[in-house]
């Protein structure tokens, strides 16, 4: 097993430098020598096995499962060495890769039960774990960093004027926030912008944090959170907004989501859809990240999400790709998790923590070694809607700027 091990390690790993020690206790080095030096060690032959066989999905779980040990350096050092070797994936893997994207569709196959019983599973766990590592308002999506020195949380405030700019919103309109989260963004517009939003999420713990902040605000006339399916919601709508919240829909349903959208935005309106996005062609998502993290889950290429729009009758009028601001975002969580990591383990347990210290970690060096990135698309039903250059992005988050100093808006978290 040693060898084999070796053998294919050596052929994987030619940048950076890690150095393993297996389960019999023999030691070697893989990589050209450059970067920081790491050193891991896996404790039992079965999960040696395991990370032959599928290494896509038993790292994460060796990991979790303490049989796959960092004793130099940090997972995150490991996962940046791993996710930058030349090929993004190890050559043996690859069958597996395909077998996996022949049976994508099923795994993304999300009707109303299904994408409630996924969402569930992620977003209501204890809501003092995300606590630990969110900003005050707590966005869980990626954050606009202005500023190589900025942080988080004005960059998560920043995120949310950028967002309300491009949607050029009036005092009155009608906004719809789909996949509202715990409020955060539908609560700005509402408050900043003036506009009545109606939020929907299919979380029953974000529900409850949504609307207790807003009556908190007393803005619980202009914001109201609702726990339903966007394909239940009546329109119309002037604006439409979602946010972090598309890489749940499914391959399958983009014509379903993009039609239905069609259906409630106003013929004046204006959505914008901001989600993670790949940038290169259609894949899978990743087994491990898939069976613990976002089951249901799927990133898009582009390639996947124009055509649905085009079907839907629906124009694009901007593209904005957002690179590494959500690597810096990572970071950020990350960071902040590791830092409060015995309260993690004190409302779960250690594997739960090792768990989400692998996935902030895998995340983040996805974002910044391969070819992961955010996306924003403003989409309109016909001409001239939109301003034909882009300076009102910048006048607009003046204004809303200038609006936040004058109300100075609370961020504190009602429950949190």
């Amino acid at each position: 097993m040693d060898r084999l091990l070796r053998f294919f390690l050596d052929r994987f790993i030619r940048r950076g430098s890690i150095t393993f020690m297996t389960a019999s206790g023999k030691t070697f080095t893989c990589g050209d020598g450059t970067g920081e030096q790491v050193r891991v060690r896996v404790t039992t032959k079965e999960a040696e096995r395991q990370l032959l066989l599928d290494p896509e999905m038993s790292f994460g779980e060796t990991y979790m499962d303490g049989t796959f040990v960092v004793e130099h350096g940090t997972i995150a050092d490991v996962l940046a060495i791993v996710l930058d070797q030349p090929d993004p994936a190890p050559r043996w893997a690859k069958v597996r890769w395909w077998l996996r994207y022949l049976v994508r569709n099923i795994q993304q196959f999300n009707p109303r039960t299904r994408s409630r019983s996924n969402v569930e599973r992620h977003y209501d766990l204890d809501g003092r774990l995300y606590s630990l590592f969110l900003d005050a308002d707590k966005q869980y999506s990626c954050a606009y960093f202005e500023t190589p020195d900025t942080t988080l949380d004005d960059a998560q405030l920043a995120k949310k004027r950028h967002v309300t700019a491009k949607l050029l919103i009036e005092r009155g309109h009608r906004v719809l926030d789909i996949g509202s989260g715990w409020g955060g963004l539908g609560l700005y517009i509402a408050e900043v912008a003036g506009a009545n939003v109606t939020g929907v999420t299919l979380s029953s713990e974000q529900l409850q944090v949504s609307n207790a902040r807003a009556s908190e605000k007393n803005l619980a006339q202009s914001a109201k959170f609702l726990l339903q399916d966007y394909r239940d919601i009546p329109g119309p709508f002037d604006r439409i907004v979602s946010v972090g919240m598309f890489e749940h829909v499914g391959v399958d349903h983009y014509d379903t989501f993009f039609k239905h959208c069609a259906e409630l935005l106003d013929s004046d309106g204006v959505m914008l859809l901001h989600s993670i996005g790949r940038s290169e062609g259609p894949g899978i998502t990743n087994p491990w990240i898939a069976k613990y993290i976002f089951p249901g889950g799927y990133i898009p290429a582009l390639s996947e999400v124009l055509p649905a729009i085009e079907r839907a009758g629906l124009l694009v009028c901007d593209i904005e790709v957002l690179r590494l601001h959500y690597a810096e975002t990572l970071k950020a969580w990350r960071e902040r998790f590791m830092a409060r990591r015995e309260e993690a383990v004190r409302l779960y347990d250690e594997r739960f923590a090792r768990m989400w210290e692998f996935y902030l970690a895998s995340s983040e060096m996805s974002f910044r070694k391969q070819n992961l990135m955010n996306f924003q698309i403003q989409i309109t039903k016909r001409q001239g809607i939109v301003p034909m250059t882009r300076d009102y992005i910048g006048r607009g988050e003046a204004k809303l700027r200038g609006t936040e100093q004058g109300r100075r808006p609370r961020l504190q978290i009602a429950g949190g």
